[in-house]
């Protein structure tokens, strides 16, 4: 386990590691996790995946008739629950997964909502600008390319909006990072034998714990939003920061 390189440095190098798989393989190991894709993270998690969701949940603010965008939204888990606070949101999601977004769909007309869902690139939103009070994207960032999709997200926000972003990310601590990923080894293997994992998921384990190794610290995520322009950054961590929730603000002109 090396250091990954300086913030300055660190996209280069993880579009020059990743951006195969990114490009050809995520699609065939979503649409492989689609149907347990909530079930998994229960068990991976020990059962401390819907604390880590609501955790999150509890940190954004809504009002009524507020449009909010969900990027990469999966199944839908993050707008269902939002629209279970507050039914009046005007709610967007897009995937680049038709198979995890069909999911999605079934279970907020199980729960009584409806969600506008967009198929495509998340890098490129296809939302006019200064468009969305809310955006929010959990679980997906460490598989995408961070400078484009915050700029996009920065642009599709009403000034004054607010970005909520979780995610796993890489610990600050050496022993603590060490030891979280010797267990990630272990629960990929036991979760993909459990749900019966196709070749493409089982394929993907090794990627998973070398793109986390390549992410950023809760700190380092910060910097980067900074960067980006946001303001307001704030960030909470959970299991010495294994797990990362930041709010950012989009600012006013002037």
């Amino acid at each position: 386990m090396s250091p990954p390189p300086p913030l300055a440095l660190r996209e280069e190098m993880r579009e020059q590691r990743f951006s195969a798989i990114w490009k050809k393989d995520l699609h065939d190991i979503f649409v492989d996790v689609a149907p347990y894709y909530d079930r998994a993270n229960y068990v991976a998690s020990l059962g401390l995946f819907n604390w880590f969701r609501n955790s999150s949940i509890d940190h954004i603010t809504t009002a009524p008739g507020q449009r909010l965008l969900d990027v990469c939204a999966g199944t839908n888990a993050v707008s269902i629950a939002l629209l279970k606070r507050e039914p009046t949101l005007k709610v967007n999601a897009i995937d680049r997964s038709a198979a995890m977004q069909t999911v999605g769909q079934q279970r907020a007309l199980a729960a009584g909502f409806h969600i506008d869902s967009t198929i495509g690139d998340v890098h490129k939103l296809p939302f006019p600008d200064n468009h969305f009070d809310l955006v929010t994207l959990q679980y997906a960032t460490r598989h995408l390319r961070v400078n484009e999709i915050f700029s996009e997200i920065q642009r599709v926000l009403k000034p004054g909006g607010s970005f909520h972003h979780c995610d796993m990310l890489r610990p600050g601590n050496p022993l603590v990072e060490k030891l979280y990923y010797g267990y990630l080894r272990g629960c990929l293997a036991v979760t993909g034998f459990l749900f019966r994992s196709g070749t493409a998921a089982m394929n993907a384990k090794r990627y998973f714990i070398d793109v986390l190794e390549a992410f950023y610290s809760a700190d380092e995520l910060s910097e980067v939003l900074r960067r980006q322009g946001f303001v307001r950054v704030e960030a909470k961590t959970l299991l010495a920061g294994m797990i990362g929730f930041h709010r950012a603000v989009k600012p006013q002109p002037g």
